[in-house]
């Protein structure tokens, strides 16, 4: 355990890239100023990064009958909620109250990483994924994105892959 919290601490190094480091997983980091004014954080990123907003995916957490959901879909679109909770096998699905998810994945809101979580929580990654090469999606804090493969992703997130954004 002491091992865990050594790396964590190490510059630059969040509870997402001491998972991906850890797993052997090919990555790159991203890191960028972030304008706290600015309204969406997901296009914040793509935009900081010059990456099309299609391959940048942001974290959502969901309520599914009860039970927490990671969401994970591009950020130029929406989370469909049905398609969400038919993904797992659920009935309803409803956006997750925000410190309920921060205290669960252990991350702030704006800076929820599918990756790394303190609970480890199911996952359902959209289809349009795997349409491309790499995709970034949050390090683990606001300014910091880190780049995969989404086979990478869907596997150390034990990830559904399903189509469970809309435009």
């Amino acid at each position: 355990m002491a091992k865990k919290s050594k790396k964590q601490q190490q510059p630059g190094g969040t509870p997402a890239t001491v998972a991906l480091t850890a797993a052997g997983v090919e990555f790159t980091v991203h890191a960028y100023d972030h304008d706290p004014a600015h309204p969406s954080y997901g296009e914040e990123a793509a935009e900081a990064m010059g990456v099309s907003p299609d391959r940048v995916f942001k974290t959502l957490v969901a309520d599914i009958d009860g039970a927490l959901t990671v969401a994970v879909v591009p950020v130029a679109g929406q989370l469909d909620l049905k398609a969400l909770a038919a993904a797992v096998g659920g009935k309803r699905a409803t956006m997750a109250d925000p410190t309920l998810a921060e205290r669960t994945t252990g991350y702030v809101r704006g800076g929820i990483s599918p990756l790394g979580q303190r609970k480890k929580l199911p996952t359902v990654l959209d289809a349009s994924a795997s349409a491309h090469p790499t995709i970034c999606v949050s390090a683990g804090r606001r300014g910091l994105e880190v780049e995969l493969s989404p086979e990478d992703l869907a596997k150390l997130t034990e990830a559904v892959l399903a189509p469970i954004g809309r435009p």
